[in-house]
């Protein structure tokens, strides 16, 4: 007994904090999910889905080698595999995050644009001075 007394106290700390990634997606996963969430809010990549508050992507943007842009953001082609891997967007398919018709196109779901990645910073670079 006293020892599960002594592992009470760490346990309690953490379920006290929102959990970061519910989900427990991959890195991988967290990084197609960001890019398929900045595509979605782009006009001409993307449009309404057939149920309020989706975007279908319609169009991906084309890399110039290393690197594509997203809008106004440089992203790098190495935080991009996943826009061409069919098991991640299977996985996030199956989190309800996206609908998919790999690799044509995705719809993305009202909680595949609300869930908050943390990696947009990290991925999507924005630079100064346009």
């Amino acid at each position: 007994m006293l020892s599960l007394s002594k592992h009470e106290g760490p346990h309690r700390k953490t379920d006290a904090m929102p959990k970061k990634n519910p989900l427990n997606l991959n890195p991988l996963q967290l990084k197609t999910l960001t890019l398929l969430q900045a595509i979605a809010r782009l006009e001409g990549f993307s449009k309404p889905g057939d149920t309020e508050g989706e975007r279908e992507i319609v169009q991906m943007p084309h890399a110039h080698g290393d690197h594509f842009h997203v809008g106004d953001a440089l992203v790098m082609a190495r935080d991009a595999t996943g826009l061409n891997n069919e098991a991640v967007w299977t996985a996030l398919e199956r989190k309800g995050l996206v609908r998919t018709n790999f690799p044509q196109s995705a719809t993305m779901t009202v909680e595949g644009l609300a869930y908050d990645t943390g990696m947009t910073d990290e991925i999507l670079q924005h630079h100064g001075g346009h």
